[in-house]
């Protein structure tokens, strides 16, 4: 019998996206088996993420106009993706007919400004979680979350058990432990600090300042554009 052909995956590659928002789940679902896997940005030019080195693109929005697994990340740059109509209009073309639409941090919000997660429940970085309800979606405080096919990942490390999580549904749970046996990820942190409900008052109040600095007036920015584009592209 004739091989199947890949199963393609597109990552939306933006400049100051946070990298592990966009490797980590690259990583995990390159191990998917017969797949073809594209950093899709708007040309084919380097681009600077927000950990201070470029990625290459392996292809521009014009070269890829369908896949079967879109994957947006989030990052620094998030704020200006949902301000860029070009992009919102290549993440809804390449969304309409893909078999899953997902996300990884607040990448869960580009896909909310392209409407396409409009009575959707939805994960998101804590901290910006509650604005995903700007958009008509519903925000769920958890690692993971599926609606139908519409799957995203909570902050940055969120993105690695969204991708096993995918995995799992594609693959099989089988395979799933496999790629995550291959990957030894085994997560013992050497301190209980990684989410709003358990780090202290003082880690979390300079999370907030070091936002202020590099992403200042953020939410007044979101909330703008949810008001500006006021859902209009076409519920998904």
């Amino acid at each position: 019998m004739p091989e199947t052909a890949p199963l393609h995956i597109a990552f939306l590659l933006y400049p100051d996206v946070t990298q592990l928002d966009l490797t980590g789940p690259a990583q995990v679902l390159s191990r998917l088996g017969n797949v073809r896997l594209d950093l899709v940005a708007k040309t084919r030019e380097p681009v600077q993420t927000d950990a201070q080195f470029t990625l290459l693109p392996t292809a521009s929005f014009a070269e890829v106009r369908r896949t079967d697994i879109l994957c947006v990340p989030g990052g620094f740059g998030t704020v200006a993706v949902m301000e860029d109509a070009e992009t919102l209009a290549w993440v809804r073309q390449v969304a309409d007919t893909a078999q899953w639409v997902t996300s990884v941090c607040t990448g869960s919000l580009i896909l909310a400004a392209a409407g396409l997660l409009t009575g959707y429940r939805a994960a998101c970085h804590w901290a910006s979680r509650e604005q995903l309800t700007w958009f008509g979606a519903e925000p769920v405080a958890e690692r993971v979350v599926f609606d139908r096919n519409r799957v995203s990942g909570g902050g940055v490390t969120a993105g690695i058990d969204f991708a096993l999580a995918l995995t799992a549904a594609i693959r099989g749970e089988a395979h799933a432990k496999f790629v995550q046996l291959s990957l030894e990820y085994d997560p013992a942190p050497p301190f209980d600090s990684g989410s709003p409900e358990r780090a202290d008052a003082a880690t979390i109040a300079r999370y907030r300042a070091m936002v202020d600095k590099f992403a200042p007036g953020r939410a007044d920015k979101v909330r703008a554009i949810a008001e500006r584009l006021a859902h209009a592209a076409p519920p998904r």
